[in-house]
């Protein structure tokens, strides 16, 4: 805002400067000039306050985007803690298979060349 101040007291000056060095109406009694330079100033103005809100919305945004982010680093993590699990799991059932295949394979091997007749 002290940017539009400072901005605004440059305008003010200008409009009382006398800048005409032939002798020529200066800014401040031409009021063609006063009118051009009250219309400019109030452009400016308008564009200053137009970018402000549009900073705020941007700046809104970024901040829900970045709480989103947030969000979705925690699940992600949790993910990992989930796949982590099911990883062991999938693990104890490898062990598991393997250990009832063998168990197969002993069981067949016990049974070749026996009588299938004799119990």
């Amino acid at each position: 805002m002290s940017t539009l101040l400072s901005q605004r007291d440059n305008v003010e000056r200008l409009m009382t400067a006398d800048l005409d060095p032939a002798g020529g109406p200066s800014v401040a009694e031409d009021p063609i000039a006063q009118s051009e330079l009250a219309a400019l100033t109030r452009r400016f103005e308008q564009g200053h306050e137009t970018t402000e809100r549009e900073f705020g919305i941007v700046k809104s945004d970024l901040t829900a985007v970045r709480l989103q982010v947030g969000n979705l680093d925690q699940k992600v993590s949790g993910l990992e803690e989930k796949v982590d699990q099911l990883t062991e799991e999938v693990r104890g059932l490898n062990d598991k298979i393997d250990r009832n295949q063998a168990q197969i394979v002993g069981l067949l091997t016990a049974l070749v060349g026996k009588d299938p007749d004799k119990s």
